[in-house]
């Protein structure tokens, strides 16, 4: 059943996950909290779910001159346009969208009932998908996007990335197979299959040996790693001489070698792409990108999803449903 919005002028209040500071799941708090109305390029949005993100952990584990706090984290929603801000024309109210964002914003990340966003960081969510499974695509997709973009690789050219049963590897082949690339991607036995389905032309074992297994396949190493697992120096030998290594993560300081080139993805400096949004809306349409729920809890459970996430294993991404 379609749920009928109205839209609202002036602020309204709503529900918000915060973190008060740094610290563990104790600093995270459930509060009532206001929210502007958009202004000019933007709209707000009456989420119904929100994804859960590694990064969503790390925003309260790791110190960031960058952040304010108390700060709402999240990075993707998905939820119906309650109101739209001046020159805004693509959206109108009710309109069911997806969004990425960051927590690094005044206005904070994804993880409310209400979130103001630029117009042009949101899109029309995929036909045929629920507020849940939309909620994991837009920073993943955007993250998958960027790091193909990093490498700079051409059809035809040998990409390998790692952790390939994982939503971004996901993401990721998908994307890199649309480009031509050719894509090794590592994965337990019982997993080949899932990751060969995602496009990947050969898969090898993960594990301690996963790179000699791809020197084994491409003696002179691939041309550039995507490296969704955080394995770091450990996934140097799979690359060749003057290869690209690309870290989804901020690393602190790596020893390069063999010329390796190390370039890592920062997603807030892409977050206002719309083109990049609309690529990933027709993927799932088209059946390139298949989109998984892992989990579905309210605001209240937020830390049993962070650590269901931080356990691993999992083949889609948690929500938080508002």
């Amino acid at each position: 059943m379609t749920e009928i919005i109205e839209s609202t002028p002036g602020t309204l209040s709503g529900k918000a996950i915060t973190y008060e500071g740094l610290g563990g799941p104790e600093i995270i708090k459930i509060v009532e909290r206001t929210v502007r109305p958009p202004e000019a390029g933007e709209v707000r949005i009456r989420v119904k779910a929100a994804g859960v993100n590694p990064t969503d952990e790390l925003l309260r584990e790791i110190e960031n001159s960058t952040v304010r706090f108390p700060v709402v984290p999240g990075a993707d929603a998905a939820g119906l346009i309650e109101s739209v801000g001046p020159g805004v024309s693509r959206f109108q109210v009710g309109d069911e969208v997806m969004a990425a964002l960051t927590a690094y914003r005044p206005d904070g990340g994804a993880q409310a009932t209400y979130i103001v966003v630029p117009a042009s960081s949101v899109v029309s969510m995929p036909k045929g998908t629920t507020f849940e499974q939309a909620a994991g695509l837009p920073m993943n997709g955007l993250t998958a996007l960027r790091a193909i973009e990093l490498t700079e690789l051409k059809a035809g050219q040998v990409l390998a990335i790692t952790g390939g049963a994982g939503v971004l590897a996901h993401y990721t082949i998908a994307a890199a197979k649309k480009l031509g690339l050719t894509v090794i991607a590592d994965a337990k036995p019982e997993e080949s299959d899932l990751v060969r389905s995602y496009g990947a032309n050969f898969v090898v074992e993960r594990g301690d040996g996963f790179t000699d297994a791809i020197r084994r396949q491409f003696p002179g190493g691939v041309d550039a790693l995507i490296d969704t697992a955080v394995l770091v120096t450990k996934s140097f030998p799979a690359i060749r001489n003057g290869g690209i290594y690309i870290a989804v993560r901020r690393l602190s300081d790596i020893s390069k070698e063999r010329d390796i080139q190390i370039k890592m993805v920062w997603v807030p400096d892409v977050l206002e792409n719309t083109k990049g949004l609309d690529l990933l809306r027709e993927m799932v349409e088209s059946g390139e990108i298949e989109l998984k729920v892992a989990g579905v809890y309210a605001p209240e459970q937020v830390a049993d999803a962070q650590l269901a996430l931080a356990a691993g294993g999992l083949r889609g991404r948690p929500v938080i449903v508002f």
